[in-house]
Order: C-alpha cells, then sequence, then structure tokens
C-alpha cells in the first residue's frame, strides 16, 4: 500500500504502466466536477467517480475486501474518508467465496489499522492489500482507478 498526495504521484510512474495515464487523468481534468460513474480510459484502466454519504465503521467493514486482478488508486476528492487496512497474508476469515466478474473476496476478519485521506490524497491499494473505505460523516466524493495486473 502506498498513502501520498497528489502533488507527489510523478514518482510512482514508474511502478505500473497505467499509473502515469490515470493521475495525468486528474491532472487533465476538474475532478471536483466529474459526475458519478464509470470509464474506461484505456485497456485495462477505469476509472469510477463514487459521491455518497459516509458510512459507520461497522457498516464499512461488512465490505472488508481485496482483488485479485486489479490495483485500487483510490483518490479523496472531497470530504475525509476513513480507510481499514490489513495484509491479505493475516487473513484467514472469508466472507463468501471470490466474485470472478466483480473480481472482489472479503473478508470477516478485523483491520490491523485505520487511516484517513482528504482532498487531493490517494492510496494505492495492490492485490495484497485487505481494505474498507468510505467511512466518515458527511458527503465523500472519490476517484477509484481500478488498474488491470
Amino acid at each position: 500500500m502506498i498513502i501520498d498526495s497528489l502533488q507527489n504521484a510523478a514518482k510512482y510512474y514508474s511502478l505500473h504502466p497505467q499509473f502515469k495515464v490515470a493521475f495525468e487523468y486528474i491532472a487533465q481534468n476538474d475532478i471536483t466536477q466529474l459526475p458519478d460513474g464509470m470509464t474506461t480510459l484505456s485497456d485495462g484502466l477505469r476509472v469510477i467517480v463514487n459521491t455518497g454519504e459516509g458510512n459507520p465503521k461497522e457498516d464499512a467493514l461488512k465490505f472488508f475486501e481485496c482483488h485479485d486482478l486489479h490495483i485500487d488508486i483510490q483518490v479523496c476528492v472531497q470530504g475525509i474518508e476513513t480507510y481499514a487496512w490489513k495484509p491479505r497474508e493475516k487473513c484467514n476469515q472469508p466472507n463468501g467465496e471470490y466474485n470472478t466478474e466483480k473480481d472482489v473476496r472479503f473478508w470477516f476478519d478485523k483491520p490491523d489499522t485505520f487511516f484517513e485521506l482528504t482532498h487531493n490524497q490517494f492510496a494505492i491499494l495492490y492485490p495484497e492489500d485487505c481494505h474498507a473505505s468510505m467511512m466518515g460523516q458527511g458527503e465523500i466524493k472519490k476517484l477509484i482507478f481500478k488498474v488491470k495486473i
């Protein structure tokens, strides 16, 4: 997992060819004005714009998840969003089967740590990063880039 500010995004371009495309999309758009929905940016890269009310921790943890085929770049556009995190290697209580169509696996495990993102901060979450998001109060707007491995 990586946590940083958008002003430092260029440091991460070399980690995956699609990271540069994702961060350039942010630089070329007024992300505060993007409508909710999903857009395919290139082969192996799509962005989901999501605006919603923050959830209580116990509700958000029902969606403690990881992915097998995608890296998430989650960018906070508005609000304060709390995340839960735990390394996948320490998770041993699956919550159902892996969903191949949605590339998601849920867990009953409790997170090891929590962190917050606010305006123009991001987290890069790899398949080994179990996470839950959308925790907080008030409206949260975010971008979720799905980067195919």
